[in-house]
């Protein structure tokens, strides 16, 4: 699965896997795709420095890339606490007596609360990248549209590529202009935050809006044969997420999870403002039902919702109370159905991939070459 792009980051399959799993980002890699560690988590330098150190010890020589969450407009002087302090009361009550609805314990004393959204915070970015530009990332991603251009040219200086998410065209052409190598096309399926038109329209639409800058199609692919349909639209590969949830190399640390994912169908996710307080695509629960219900207070908007709930999900999670477990994840998530190491997962892309080409060839009357 060879393109043009994939040729210049000297990798065997035009397939970008991004995951927040160190393990598994350089499973991709040294299974031919070309593996992206998401950052947003690392709030500590040192422990970003730590896994890239790790995958560095583990990809084989075989090239990767970062994905950070950079807004594009900086905001000055605000910090977490400023943010906390703008989230009413009512709302801080609410998830408490959620919270007590299902009997969901308190963390045990002195054990950290988890994750807190706080990767949105440009510094934090900053921070990331710092650490991570001593490493030989070969791409840099960024989630919130364009990075700021000094970040854009820092990145060229190393001869780092550098891609941006876009939910339709006109975000695509902004990239463009602003100087970006890649656009990632996410559609309506993907999971996390992702925007309203569905990937088999949203593709050629930004095809065609940024000719001739590569793009990579997302949302909904998990298959050889939709891997096929990407390069016909127009793409130059495929982003994938979802898939690599419930791989073996996967670090979930909730086996109630994985089997909520095993489970679920693809009309088991919701796009729901629940957890960062944008829309996100996730698996539907009570926990995203109750912030749903109209007689709730309803979300807040992003950062102040993600901050509101960071210390519940991690309670939740931690004592794996199934009604309210949940994940970001796509539509996809009715093909995740058995736990299957990467290099099993790029294998039947791959096989699959061929067949379905095979298949077009003999339809258009051509010979297999």
């Amino acid at each position: 699965m060879q393109t043009e792009l994939s040729k210049k980051l000297g990798v065997e399959h035009a397939l970008f896997g991004f995951t927040p799993f160190p393990a598994v980002a350089a499973a991709i890699s040294r299974a031919g795709g070309f593996g992206v560690l998401g950052a947003v988590r690392y709030t500590a330098p040192d422990d970003l420095k730590r896994d890239l150190d790790w995958i560095e010890a583990h990809v084989d020589g075989m090239p990767y890339g970062l994905d950070v969450v950079m807004p594009a407009k900086k905001v000055e002087g605000v910090t977490e606490a400023d943010v906390e302090a703008m989230i009413p009361e009512g709302h801080r009550q609410y998830v408490k007596d959620t919270l007590a609805k299902y009997g969901v314990p308190e963390l045990a004393e002195g054990e950290a609360s988890g994750w807190r959204i706080t990767g949105w915070m440009e510094q934090v970015a900053r921070n990331q990248l710092d650490v991570a530009f001593d490493y030989p990332i070969k791409l840099l991603a960024n989630a919130l549209g364009s990075p700021p251009a000094d970040v854009i040219q820092r990145a060229h200086d190393q001869n780092v590529l550098v891609a941006a998410l876009a939910g339709s065209a006109r975000h695509a052409r902004k990239h463009a202009e602003a100087g970006i190598d890649i656009v990632v096309a996410q559609g309506y399926e993907a999971g996390g935050h992702t925007g309203d038109i569905a990937s088999m329209v949203l593709t050629p639409e930004v095809v065609e809006a940024v000719d001739p800058l590569p793009v990579l199609a997302a949302g909904g692919i998990g298959s050889g044969q939709q891997m096929a349909a990407a390069l016909t639209l127009g793409a130059q590969g495929v982003w994938l997420g979802s898939i690599w949830l419930t791989v073996t190399e996967a670090d979930m640390h909730s086996r109630a999870l994985t089997r909520k994912l095993l489970a679920a169908g693809s009309g088991d996710t919701v796009r729901s403002r629940a957890l960062t307080g944008k829309p996100a695509r996730q698996l539907r629960t009570e926990w995203t039902d109750a912030w749903d219900d109209p007689n709730g207070p309803g979300t807040l908007p992003m950062p102040l919702q993600g901050l509101l709930v960071a210390d519940a999900v991690s309670r939740i999670q931690r004592h794996e109370v199934e009604p309210l477990l949940g994940t970001p994840v796509g539509q996809i998530v009715g093909r995740m159905n058995s736990e299957r190491s990467v290099q099993e997962v790029v294998d039947d892309l791959t096989r699959d991939f061929e067949k379905a080409v095979d298949r077009l060839n003999h339809i258009a009357g051509r010979s297999p070459e």
